[in-house]
């Protein structure tokens, strides 16, 4: 059997982290959708179905997938699953005969026949997902279907209790720490030999696992709370960490709560970041707090792809998009969304909720970025300081992005120059 991994019309959704990565390379737990979607239909070829605009750098990342291509479908049965879905913890993908796995109404999977043809294009496969829902057996499956960001920070306690056993059984993995402060089950904290645990540090696992990935740092005098993922090369330096996943590659100090980091970012002063979902190159400075509680307690509303949308929970937090930065100072308001390559200056109030990607906050107003080559000139920079490489292939898809991102971007813009002119009248 093969596995193919499409997206959906459901994924503009999880903007602005899917603006740059497939929905599947989102993480979930210590591991990511993928990972989890690849153990649910064990293949021996992988191919993805993602958006065009992604298909160049994705090839260059992940040269062993098949990406896009038709052809790869007709050799084998053909494992189809939705990137949006979470499978759960264990499940036997049944791949003897046709049929589709839905989620409440969505579709979460689709085994192909023998022999047939996905005749639809990535930017038109929920028609032909409507016509497999009318003309394959449904079959209802567990997990979920992820729907917006929010959902993955949500579950993401719950998925870190499941990893424990799979992270322990990982190579060079061991349970325990000989002389580290473990409040809780000494069971519950599994990190790399190659990790380094400074003396006077405390472990919290009674909330579940702490989970420390190879050539970790956790330095003196922090507190590590879990259900917790702290990824490869990753440094906490004297935080306050109570839950979360954070990949490769960060450092972070100060206060973190129930947050995911995808990879390759900072947090490494004091503030406190909650309920949050934070890209890859993103630098959040010193004194940055995010608010992820209304001061009366009310249930939060975000603005998601351009929709006004209730998240039906109290305690949301800021989604920030690759590359966005924050200065000394900036105050995050409940439920905001920051997309691609934005820079956020104090103006000793909270920010706007939405702030488009590639726009500036400067005393509290939104204004367009321009200066492209200045951008990913400190891009390079900042890849280069991480042992990565800015390529052409990058540049290339986010002048494609700058124009993708536009027309949200100008209506935006345009919204609070008339809020503006009101006030002013």
């Amino acid at each position: 059997m093969r596995l193919c991994i499409f997206e959906d019309g459901g994924v503009p959704l999880l903007e602005p982290l899917a603006l740059t990565r497939p929905a599947f390379a989102l993480r979930a737990g210590a591991r990511s959708l993928f990972d989890r979607q690849s153990q649910a239909f064990p293949a021996r070829e992988v191919g993805a179905l993602i958006r065009p605009e992604l298909t160049d750098l994705f090839r260059m990342q992940h040269p062993e997938i098949a990406v896009n291509d038709r052809a790869f479908l007709k050799q084998d049965t053909v494992a189809l699953v939705n990137a949006r879905w979470l499978p759960p913890a264990s499940f036997d993908a049944d791949g003897t005969h046709a049929h589709v796995g839905f989620v409440g109404s969505q579709v979460a999977y689709v085994i192909l026949p023998n022999g047939a043809e996905l005749d639809r294009t990535a930017e038109s496969i929920d028609g032909w997902l409507a016509r497999m829902q009318a003309t394959l057996p449904n079959v209802p499956v567990a997990g979920m279907m992820v729907d917006y960001l929010w959902d993955l920070v949500d579950a993401n306690a719950e998925l870190l209790k499941t990893d424990l056993g799979w992270f322990t059984r990982l190579p060079g993995k061991r349970a325990g720490c000989p002389g580290a402060a473990i409040l809780g089950p000494q069971e519950r904290l599994v990190a790399d030999e190659s990790a380094t645990i400074e003396p006077h540090v405390v472990f919290d696992t009674r909330p579940g696992p702490v989970l420390i990935d190879r050539g970790a740092v956790v330095q003196a005098f922090s507190r590590v709370e879990g259900p917790c993922y702290i990824g490869p090369e990753t440094w906490i330096v004297g935080a306050k960490v109570r839950g979360g996943s954070f990949g490769a590659h960060c450092k972070l100090g100060g206060e973190i709560e129930a947050s995911i980091i995808q990879g390759f970012s900072n947090k490494y002063h004091d503030g406190f970041l909650g309920h949050s979902y934070v890209g890859e190159w993103v630098n959040l400075a010193a004194g940055t707090q995010t608010s992820d509680l209304r001061n009366d307690y009310g249930k939060v509303k975000m603005s998601v792809a351009n929709q006004r949308v209730a998240t039906g929970k109290t305690k949301v937090g800021s989604f920030i998009g690759d590359h966005s930065k924050t200065a000394l100072g900036t105050l995050l308001n409940t439920g905001s969304s920051i997309g691609v390559f934005c820079n956020v200056l104090p103006s000793g109030s909270l920010t706007p909720t939405v702030v488009p990607s590639f726009c500036q906050v400067s005393h509290g107003q939104i204004g367009e970025r321009m200066d492209m080559r200045s951008l990913f000139t400190t891009a390079a920079v900042v890849v280069r300081r991480r042992g990565q490489e800015w390529t052409d292939s990058h540049r290339d898809f986010y002048y494609g992005l700058y124009d993708q991102t536009a027309a949200g971007r100008r209506q935006t813009l345009q919204e609070g120059e008339i809020r503006r002119m009101r006030r002013s009248g």
